[in-house]
């Protein structure tokens, strides 16, 4: 079974499809803490890639899905 976290315990950034992460945030509102913006994945059934990207942004309030795009890419280091 392949190992999917990179050994420092960050997701793969080559399982990473930025568009599917208006996918899996659509219907939120915003502002929108990160615990909501992971509820808003798992109940869109997003990814496990999208959903580990997420958990690993800072907690804070996040103003729009411009805001997340960039707090993920700067998780992974994109």
């Amino acid at each position: 079974m392949a190992n999917d976290k990179h050994p420092q315990g960050k997701p793969r950034t080559d399982r990473w499809d930025p568009a599917a992460l208006g996918q899996a945030l659509r219907g939120l509102d915003y502002p929108a803490t990160r615990g909501a913006l992971v509820s808003a994945a798992r109940d869109n059934d997003a990814d496990d890639a999208i959903v580990d990207a997420l958990l690993g942004i800072p907690e804070q309030n996040y103003r729009d899905a411009a805001e997340v795009a960039q707090a993920v890419a700067r998780h992974l280091g994109i």
